[in-house]
């Protein structure tokens, strides 16, 4: 196996509820003899900082062990690069990680390190920030704002979040450009490289993280009649069918607001102008994911001569 690096989040969901993690990454490393070393991140951004010491060190396979954020934060020091990421999926909503079928800590994600393929998938960018799974202006911007603040977090704590924002929260007008001109006043707009957000809850059905397109998902307006069918449709994987709901698919969005206000990006949210650039680029990560079936392709990573 190549030089590895793993970068833990001591405060992702499941690491701050079981802080044996650790001892069951240097478990890993030390049943398989790798050529590996632990990094424990102290601060915001700084699983990036981490990332970036790992590939300067030689590493070509660098793990993060967290959620969303966490994987966010390695995988933008790796665009680009020959390093493969990792991914031990221990948040509270683990978006990419679902998408790609990568299981979780006690189900076979360390399994996947040694047995597993590299996939490149494509990077989503807006206004420069890299996402790899979703972004999103409007409501589940201010959820993402309000979520990362609790000390207690999965689906449930998501859920009252949820009930609690979105009878103080008023749906903003919005300007789309991909080509045509679309407005409309929106409860939120989510852009999206994977299908879901996190938890099975599916933004964009079918969506894929491999075909150099991203798919914009509006949810119009959310009333009295129209909310608990939407998520239902949410966690059915027909989202998109809902009258209330307009889809558009593309390598270039923008999106502009009346004025500047937050926006998120695979669940960290950032403060950003009215006007917000949404690109793509195309199978720019590589990432270790399941076995394929048989007969389908792999990228194979090579030791350095």
């Amino acid at each position: 196996m190549l030089k590895t690096r793993f970068i833990i989040n001591p405060r992702s969901g499941r690491n701050r509820r079981h802080p044996a993690l650790r001892k069951r990454c240097q478990a890993f490393i030390a049943e398989h003899r790798l050529d590996a070393s632990i990094a424990v991140t102290e601060r915001p951004q700084h699983a990036t900082e981490l990332a970036r010491s790992a590939l300067a060190e030689g590493c070509r396979l660098i793990v993060a062990v967290g959620g969303d954020g966490t994987m966010n934060e390695v995988a933008q020091a790796l665009v680009g690069s020959e390093a493969a990421l990792g991914l031990i999926p221990c948040g509270s909503g683990n978006g990419l990680g679902r998408h790609l079928g990568i299981p979780d800590p006690g189900r076979g994600a360390f399994r996947t390190l040694i047995d597993g393929r590299i996939r490149e998938i494509d990077t989503g960018t807006a206004n420069g920030l890299p996402f790899f799974n979703a972004m999103g202006v409007g409501f589940d911007a201010e959820i993402s704002f309000r979520f990362n603040h609790l000390t207690r977090r999965g689906l449930p704590a998501y859920v009252r979040t949820a009930l609690s924002a979105y009878f103080s929260f008023h749906p903003e007008s919005f300007v789309i450009r991909n080509g045509r001109v679309i407005t409309t006043r929106a409860f939120l707009v989510a852009v999206a490289n994977s299908d879901q957000y996190g938890n099975d809850a599916v933004i964009a059905p079918g969506a894929s993280v491999d075909d150099g397109r991203l798919d914009l998902v509006a949810v119009k307006s959310v009333g009295l009649f129209n909310a608990l069918p939407l998520a239902v449709r949410l966690f059915t994987k027909t989202l998109d069918g809902s009258p209330s709901v307009q889809r558009l698919r593309g390598d270039h969005f923008v999106i502009e607001r009346q004025a500047p206000g937050r926006l998120h990006t695979d669940g960290e949210t950032h403060l950003t102008c009215a006007r917000v650039e949404i690109r793509v680029l195309p199978r720019s990560l590589k990432i270790m994911v399941p076995a394929a079936p048989a007969g389908k392709n792999c990228v194979t990573l090579s030791s350095p001569p």
